[in-house]
């Protein structure tokens, strides 16, 4: 027979999760894990939407056909009048960022990103060699306050002191692992960095073991913020949409005609990650899909 007085103690929270607030949109604050009413909890998840700086750099066709036809400007004009809470650019470059590039970032900050209404991430290309040059040429030009991903371990040193600089938000990731976590806001910290200005991404999988681990680890960072652990508390944001992507299922519809609809199946497949990691207590979901959004939003 379970006890269950160990139930009761889950809930009998007693620390509130760090919040901190981008353009005016308040990201974490969480006082009881999500759509529990344990403690007032008033909480409510972010949903992202994430345009890439260049299509033709890893993305499936069933994202490009979304947006076939229309220029960047365009597509971020319509990603800013959507539903999503945020806009996230993914500068998914390839190079080693030549002046030439460097000066056509720069001016699609000022031109294009300036005109954008929503909360904004800038994302680097996940390459830790161009990042370190790339991320503070973002956190500089940016148009206004945005949230800036990511710093790791290997790259912290290089790109916290841009984000405290010019005081946008930082995404730091750590790979699915509590204590790594907790020790990367600590020296990001030490690096000048208001803990209050943080947001820890786990670096989960989209399926199988990578999704189960990161859902035990967002549980378990939350569990600590809620036991008064002020270097575990901040909100918690995932890249979904990518992960959801990376699986053959969601990306190429050459499968049975039993697995369904393909287009169906992409969405329901980046839905039922997002949706599980909000379940585990992530504050911000990023994803690809515009139409995962729509659903995504009507469930929450």
């Amino acid at each position: 027979m379970h006890n269950t007085d160990s139930y009761i103690v889950n809930f009998n929270i007693k620390e509130q999760n760090r919040t901190t607030s981008l353009s005016g949109t308040k990201i974490g604050g969480a006082s009881s894990f999500p759509f529990m009413k344990e403690n007032e909890n008033s909480a409510k998840p972010l949903i992202a939407l994430e345009i890439p700086y260049n299509f033709a750099n890893g993305y499936p066709d069933i994202i490009k056909e979304k947006w076939q036809g229309k220029s960047l400007p365009q597509i971020l004009h319509e990603a800013d009048c959507s539903n999503a809470d945020i806009i996230s650019i993914k500068f998914n470059v390839s190079n080693d960022l030549s002046e030439k590039e460097i000066s056509g970032i720069k001016d699609f900050l000022k031109n294009t990103v300036s005109k954008i209404e929503k909360p904004l991430i800038l994302r680097g290309a996940n390459n830790n060699s161009i990042d370190i040059k790339l991320l503070p040429i973002l956190a500089e030009n940016a148009p206004k306050e945005c949230i800036i991903a990511f710093a790791d371990e290997e790259t912290y040193e290089y790109i916290v002191p841009y984000a405290a600089k010019y005081n946008h938000i930082l995404v730091l990731r750590t790979p699915i692992d509590i204590n790594l976590a907790k020790e990367l806001n600590i020296l990001s910290i030490d690096k000048g960095i208001n803990p209050d200005r943080i947001l820890i991404d786990p670096d989960m999988g989209g399926l199988g073991y990578g999704l189960d681990y990161g859902y035990s680890i967002i549980e378990k960072i939350k569990q600590a913020a809620f036991d008064g652990d002020t270097m575990l508390n901040m909100p918690i944001i995932a890249f979904i949409g990518e992960e959801s992507y990376r699986a053959k299922e969601a990306k190429t519809d050459a499968f049975s005609k039993d697995w369904g609809d393909f287009e169906q199946r992409t969405v329901m497949w980046e839905i039922s990650g997002a949706s599980a990691i909000i379940s585990a207590g992530a504050d911000i979901v990023v994803l690809w899909n515009p139409e995962s959004v729509k659903v995504l939003k009507g469930i929450i």
